[in-house]
């Protein structure tokens, strides 16, 4: 599948952390799509086009392996990146369960994020 213009779902607690993601993304020619919590992203996921969701782990109302496992149950192929800052063997194992395309480490540098998720594009979508 050919993605000319792939939208990314930013899904996160920290406004400010979302909305630095968004600044890093947009120039790259993502469409990128907000949540504050896992709850709007599975809103937004059933709403909207998207191709690729990133997730913290730790959010208000669903985490973000609660918010995998609900998205696994309807759109099994869309690649999601888990980011937290408290990462542990527990949570590695749980992502690698609902098949997390990654797992990243909070604080987490612009070469990782970007990096994992050019590499999810391409593997996903074949996107340059």
């Amino acid at each position: 599948m050919l993605v000319e213009s792939p939208s990314l779902l930013i899904t996160d607690d920290d406004a400010d952390f979302r909305e630095t993601l968004q600044g890093v993304f947009e120039p790259e020619g993502f469409n990128t799509i907000l949540a504050g919590d896992g709850e709007e992203a599975l809103d937004i996921v059933h709403s909207r086009e998207v191709h690729l969701v990133l997730l913290d782990m730790h959010m208000p109302r669903l985490t973000g392996l609660e918010t995998l496992r609900l998205l696994r149950r309807s759109r099994l192929m869309l690649p999601c990146i888990l980011l937290s800052a408290e990462l542990d063997e527990l949570i590695i194992e749980q992502a690698r369960l609902a098949q997390v395309f990654s797992v990243l480490a909070k604080p987490v540098t612009l070469r990782q994020i970007t990096g994992a998720v050019h590499q999810a594009m391409r593997r996903t979508y074949n996107w340059p």
